[in-house]
């Protein structure tokens, strides 16, 4: 392919409008441009990178056993109500009417379709198991757009749901699913690490996510160094230190003069104690009602874990105003003592002997407060992100928190689908029993942007080799030298006639702009031929992540790409 025949709109100046990395490079590398917010269009380059995201995970899809579907992107509100799933999935769901003033929905996610298909097709366990995927557009109306393809509006998915006479038939699915996608990735060139995750609104019982680890991800995972547990930082559980005490009566509260001292940092300072001898106390607003959170001060509550145990979709922190009416005192200064509200206490505060709260009173703080002498708590939970100081709730060993950003997500759906939607299927003694499920989702074009954020440096784009959208890049020195010109047309027909994916720069421009667009697109073999080097007469190579050249012999030239390529493809 010539240069000149390409659309490929480079850039110098990063556009204002990027924040991460991917975003920066994509755009000056002209792979996609921005439509709206969160949407894009994907020119050329960036196309022939997404597909190649696509071919790994086909293949790989296939290779397990899964059947290829299209389903329709938009959805009848019908399936959504009939699920339960309508008012849930919050306002990230894109939902409008047609000209008959039906409502639908823009696919986030086609559990409810593929499911609704195969109650309708699948009637006998000689139909099953089956799983089914589709390569798709998805679109959930993120309030606040980001990072370019990392979060997005519109996005490419692969989506596949399997369905099992049995829970059995269903374990083994997933591990077909898990090697699957370990293959997918490592195909793919990326560094990735599996962890346990939450479930979200996608629900089921259990699921991994398959984290690209990079500096610049979005999503902290907890990692341990001596066994081989990892969970995201919304799943992670923490485990109270052995030999850590449990409460013991101490004297009454007394209430303690702490004037506009609001903060945890503030309240330490002003009474000389440490973060940890306090405790905050969060009210949160929910579908059920207003809760209130306890938590060391130390710490961070996770809002996962509170909506898991609470069964709640909605939780907000309660604004001012609404604080006052719960409590009696402004922001800063809420307590549990005498609050009239269920109280939700994180395992680390049950086990403190006493604590430092919140008075309900403005400007007062109280001393001395007992969890079990002077409130009530209503259940007590593992409430708090985990941190690096605590030990692995597998092995005891020592934790490590990584940054990385999700790109695949499997779940174990069991029956929740099926028995919402009447999903059956008649067994051997003709038996109408539920069907089994799972749930396995793939950011296609979410990839593209996470090897872009692991792979990259100063000069632009370091694409694995699986991804590059040229394996090659032929740069002529001077494209009026016929000499040259001669040697570059003709190593760049053998080189295609070899399979090999051949960017020819033909443009009349200078070296060095060459260079520099060659290490923005991240193409990972440069090849350089001019005057100099044909006097040689070898070719100028370079690898993409090396920082040194190689002279090799013409003659040796299309075999030493070739088994770069291989190598780096095959291992």
């Amino acid at each position: 392919m010539l240069f000149s025949r390409m659309l490929i709109p480079t850039l110098k100046e990063t556009p204002s409008e990027a924040e991460a990395v991917s975003h920066k490079l994509l755009l000056r590398a002209g792979m996609i441009r921005k439509l709206a917010s969160g949407i894009y269009n994907y020119l050329p380059l960036g196309l022939k990178v997404l597909r190649k995201v696509e071919r790994i995970v086909r293949e790989e899809m296939d290779r397990a056993g899964a059947l290829e579907v299209l389903l329709p992107a938009v959805q009848p509100s019908e399936l959504w109500v009939e699920s339960g799933r309508w008012d849930v999935y919050g306002k990230e769901l894109l939902r409008f009417m047609d000209r008959h003033e039906r409502q639908y929905c823009f696919g986030p996610t086609h559990e409810e379709i593929i499911t609704d298909l195969v109650r309708k097709e699948v009637h006998s366990y000689r139909q099953l198991p089956l799983n089914l995927y589709q390569i798709q557009v998805k679109f959930r109306d993120e309030i606040r757009p980001r990072f370019g393809l990392i979060r997005g509006r519109e996005f490419i998915m692969k989506d596949a749901y399997s369905f099992d006479v049995d829970e059995a038939g269903a374990e083994a699915c997933y591990q077909r699913m898990y090697d699957a996608y370990n293959r997918i990735f490592a195909r793919c060139g990326l560094n990735f690490k599996v962890v346990e995750a939450d479930s979200g609104p996608i629900g089921g019982s259990f699921s991994h996510e398959f984290m690209v680890l990079a500096d610049t991800g979005e999503d902290l995972l907890a990692s341990c160094t001596a066994c081989d547990y990892a969970a995201n930082l919304e799943k992670a559980e923490v485990v109270l230190k052995a030999g850590q005490p449990g409460p013991a009566a101490g004297p009454a509260p007394e209430p303690v003069h702490t004037p506009k001292v609001r903060t945890v940092e503030e309240v330490a300072a002003f009474l000389q104690v440490t973060p940890a001898d306090i405790v905050k106390t969060l009210i949160y607003e929910t579908e059920t009602g207003p809760v209130a959170i306890l938590i060391r001060g130390d710490h961070e509550v996770n809002e996962v874990k509170v909506k898991n145990l609470l069964g709640v979709t909605d939780l907000v922190l309660a604004g001012l105003i609404r604080v006052q009416e719960l409590t009696g005192a402004e922001v800063g200064f809420a307590g549990p003592v005498g609050l009239k509200l269920p109280i939700y206490a994180d395992q680390a505060v049950a086990a403190r002997a006493a604590m430092i709260t919140g008075a309900n009173r403005d400007n007062y703080h109280l001393k001395n407060v007992h969890p079990e002498r002077d409130f009530k708590i209503t259940e007590t939970a593992d409430l708090r992100s985990i941190t690096a100081q605590d030990p692995c709730p597998r092995c005891g060993g020592a934790l490590t928190l990584l940054r990385g950003i999700e790109v695949g997500h499997i779940f174990k759906l069991g029956l929740k689908y099926s028995k919402a939607l009447r999903a059956t299927y008649l067994d051997q003694d003709g038996k109408e029993q539920l069907i089994y499920m799972g749930c396995y989702g793939i950011g296609v074009s979410r990839i593209v942007a996470a090897a872009i954020e692991q792979g990259h440096d100063d000069h632009g784009i370091v694409f694995p080799l699986a991804l590059a959208p040229f394996q090659v890049c032929l740069i002529p020195i001077a494209v009026n030298d016929p000499e040259v010109w001669e040697c570059v047309e003709r190593l760049h027909a053998e080189l295609e006639a070899q399979g090999v994916e051949v960017l020819l720069d033909d443009r009349d421009e200078r070296p060095g702009v060459k260079f520099k667009d060659c290490d923005l697109l991240g193409l990972p073999l440069r090849v350089v031929v001019g005057a100099k080097t044909l006097a040689q007469n070898a070719a100028e190579v370079r690898h993409r992540s090396a920082s040194n050249n190689l002279m090799v012999p013409l003659k040796d030239l299309i075999p030493y790409l070739m088994g770069q390529i291989a190598q780096e493809l095959h291992g």
